[in-house]
């Protein structure tokens, strides 16, 4: 849970997609609420609102990023397996771990480019 800063100088992003600056985890009751503020390959400002379980469900999300939907399941106490959707049909997947530190967290993203090839990157935030 927290604040999350991407730092660029320790990713690696995958050219021509957007970039989810800032990443905020809150607990609300039973559910998990996920705010993710950014910019589009574009550079316009990009904002997304997700909530749901670490339960493997697809749950919807609300905003302007180009998945609609995210699915979460819990791999141990550090580490998320995490499976993004667009109209039903997978975008990407990629796990979210934690350091034991719990200074940074790393996200590793395999997704699918608009031409169709399959692309790989790594992002690292930085707890704000």
């Amino acid at each position: 849970m927290g604040t999350w800063k991407l730092n660029e100088a320790k990713s690696k992003l995958i050219p021509g997609m957007g970039k989810n600056m800032t990443v905020t985890y809150t607990e609300q009751k039973d559910k998990m609420k996920v705010t993710v503020d950014g910019v589009d390959k574009d550079g316009k400002p990009t904002h997304s609102v997700w909530v749901g379980k670490a339960d493997g469900k697809a749950y919807k999300s609300k905003g302007n990023l180009p998945w609609d939907a995210a699915a979460y399941k819990v791999v141990n106490d550090r580490t998320y397996e995490i499976t993004t959707m667009k109209d039903g049909k997978m975008f990407g997947t990629g796990t979210s771990t934690v350091s034991a530190d719990g200074k940074s967290r790393t996200v590793t993203l395999n997704s699918t480019d608009a031409s169709g090839k399959k692309v790989k990157g790594k992002a690292v935030y930085d707890k704000g």
